[in-house]
């Protein structure tokens, strides 16, 4: 049943037409994905289906008492309200279930009215209060401000920053459970750990249809069963994820070319027979030569355009960046504590961790913006050193895109007042430039404060590849960036010729980019793991594993150990039956055959696991040969498990040994 019907839907902007006969569909419980370039109109569009903008023209039908819950990407509340007020009311539709439940109830109880009436409305009311989340709500919504990330559920919303007031605005969507939610660009602002939270949420738990515009490739391959693409005022409806999408996007661009191929293959027969024929033509020639004219004068579909990103690098030195013994603070609280790194030529390392823990610190201090000892004002305190190599050149890309002047246009944010720019050593006119981060050549005079989010973050990325350099530092960089300008910057720094150090809660951009991950894991400890972001969760789950082996086996140790000691009574009885006249049990051949050789098997699995350890360190296993990690985590897992093996035999045996030497 849908939920929500759009049919012929049209929307310009002044000269530029955004939408141009749409028609949607969104059924009940459906999970739908929504692509495409920004600017395209995802988020217009989704304002529309939602009613909270008005189209051109087109109609739209709404479920009678669907409720649609909308996150926008800069909502607004009142300033006095506190995070916890504005999550708890979004259970409005909750607390009037549960008022029109407890009415009936007392009615009941009281033998007024028509008892067979009156039970199918309680009935009723009881399906809607668990259907908006069940009757301990309060408990609910507690644990949906922990999930994501809201730390100061009292605090008025006046003090708290953009990405609070986005996880404020998130959690009060949730908890409200409508019967469409429309999420807009989710993902900004939240860490790893929270979007995979927020992805389980949305599989496992979220009742209703779900309309998802994100840039966020996992996400949307997880948790979509439909992919919608706007691309020039049309809309294309895919089935499945994002990989599906893919497939089924590729396979109608092929369509398209091969009836082009078609088409110019036609014109050029028709157009030969023409010069051919005499000038007097019968009525038959005549039906074909507007045959013809009509082929010729249809339009050829418009190729797909992308994002052409490329830096200029200049030469590294022997150091590039070393950090020794970094440490940093925040009013008193260490981020970070002792932390020994150095970024070498062709590493892109992935920085992660939870909000909070120090990251975005971190690159401050990499970029000369913190001083030693603090700057004396309760900002953040650093100790340590940070240096730089005498040829490294940075380029920044920060998340907030503070370096654009939000007053002035597209044009002069990149090249002042003049016409052209120089990049990779040579001369550009500067709308050329423009159109590698698909501007079109008359939007280069528009406000970049008019601007939205991916184009700004594209207007900056322009800004900062402009710089010949060898390491670049990029802060949350998928931020708003559509899917295909994310793929092209990934491009660009697998084929970097330098270094790159990323910040970056997208997962897939981690997977398809990194060569190591840095971690910020919490009380000042940041951790280095080789290879990408899958590649990390498979060795923090490993080292897990490990920790719960090893202290599951000393607790049988422990327990074993005493369960065999003796009580004093039973002591010499024990000792006797062991070892005849109280002497302890000795080896027997085969025991002694394997304690001579257990030392050279030990060698032998250590050094293996020492072979597997230096492969998954290499940086190039990722780049080039990604497939080959998984299969190397399994044989070093199982070499390390042999290792131990081999170790506690030895252990066994030695002791059994000695013992019978002193008996």
């Amino acid at each position: 049943m849908p939920v929500l019907t759009a049919h012929d839907l049209h929307k310009s902007f002044g000269p530029q037409t955004i939408l141009d006969g749409v028609s949607v569909t969104i059924r009940t419980g459906e999970r739908v994905g929504l692509v495409g370039l920004n600017g395209a109109g995802k988020s217009t569009l989704a304002r529309i289906l939602a009613g909270v903008e008005q189209p051109d023209s087109g109609t739209i039908s709404r479920r009678r008492g669907a409720e649609i819950g909308v996150l926008s990407q800069d909502p607004v509340f009142e300033p006095s309200d506190t995070a916890r007020d504005v999550v708890l009311a979004g259970l409005s539709a909750w607390h009037a279930a549960k008022a029109r439940h407890d009415e009936v109830s007392r009615a009941l109880a009281a033998g007024t009215g028509d008892a067979e009436a009156l039970l199918a409305e309680q009935t009723e009311a009881a399906a809607d209060v668990e259907r908006l989340g069940g009757w301990d709500m309060m408990h609910r919504v507690d644990a949906i401000i922990g999930h994501v990330g809201v730390t100061r559920p009292d605090a008025p919303m006046s003090v708290l920053s953009g990405g609070d007031r986005r996880r404020v605005a998130l959690a009060r969507l949730l908890v409200s459970r409508p019967a469409l939610a429309v999420l807009d660009e989710p993902s900004n602002h939240l860490d790893v750990e929270t979007v995979e939270w927020l992805e389980r949420y949305l599989v496992e738990e979220h009742p209703g249809a779900l309309l998802l515009i994100t840039h966020d490739r996992y996400l949307l391959d997880r948790v979509v069963e439909r992919t919608l693409e706007i691309d020039k005022g049309k809309v294309y409806s895919y089935d499945g994820g994002y990989e599906e999408y893919l497939e089924q996007k590729s396979e109608r661009l092929a369509l398209e070319a091969r009836t082009e191929s078609n088409r110019q293959n036609f014109l050029r027969t028709e157009l030969e027979w023409l010069r051919r024929q005499p000038k007097a033509r019968t009525g038959k020639q005549k039906a074909r030569i507007q045959r013809a004219e009509t082929t010729k004068a249809a339009p050829p579909p418009k190729a797909e355009r992308t994002a052409q990103l490329s830096v200029e690098s200049v030469r590294t030195g022997k150091t590039i960046l070393e950090l020794k013994k970094l440490g940093l603070a925040v009013d008193g609280k260490w981020l970070v504590r002792g932390l020994d790194f150095s970024l070498t030529k062709g590493e892109r390392v992935g920085v992660v961790g939870r909000n909070g823990t120090g990251k975005t610190t971190m690159l401050r201090a990499i970029l000369g913006q913190l001083d030693a000892g603090g700057d004396g004002a309760g900002g953040p305190t650093m100790e340590g050193e940070v240096v730089l190599g005498k040829n490294t050149s940075v380029a920044y890309f920060d998340q907030h895109r503070s370096g654009l002047d939000l007053d002035k246009s597209i044009f002069e944010n990149i090249a002042g007042t003049h016409t052209r720019v120089e990049v990779g050593g040579r001369s550009m006119d500067v709308r050329s430039y423009l159109e590698r981060f698909l501007f079109d050549p008359n939007k280069a005079r528009q406000p970049v404060g008019s601007l939205s989010g991916g184009e700004r973050a594209r207007v900056a990325l322009a800004k900062m590849l402009t710089q010949s350099v060898n390491v670049i530092i990029l802060d949350e960089p998928t931020n708003d960036l559509d899917v295909m300008t994310l793929a092209a910057l990934e491009e660009m720094l697998i084929e970097l010729d330098g270094s790159a150090l990323v910040v970056t809660h997208d997962r897939w951009f981690l997977n398809r980019v990194a060569t190591s991950i840095l971690a910020f894991e919490g009380g000042g400890r940041v951790v280095r793991y080789a290879g990408n972001y899958d590649a990390y969760r498979e060795q923090r789950a490993h080292a897990a594993a490990e920790a719960d082996a090893r202290g599951a086996a000393d607790a049988a140790r422990a327990a074993k150990a005493q369960a065999a000691e003796p009580r004093p009574a039973q002591a010499q009885a024990k000792a006797a039956k062991a070892g005849g006249a109280g002497g302890a049990p000795k080896l027997t051949y085969a025991e002694r055959s394997e304690l001579e050789g257990i030392v050279g098997r030990i060698d032998e699995a250590e050094q293996q696991v020492r072979e597997l350890e230096a492969k998954l360190a290499d940086p190039t296993l990722y780049a080039s040969r990604g497939a080959e990690v998984a299969g190397l985590l399994s044989d070093l897992d199982r070499a390390k498990q042999e290792a131990a093996r081999l170790v506690s035999r030895w252990e066994e045996l030695e002791t059994k040994r000695e013992a019978a030497g002193k008996g």
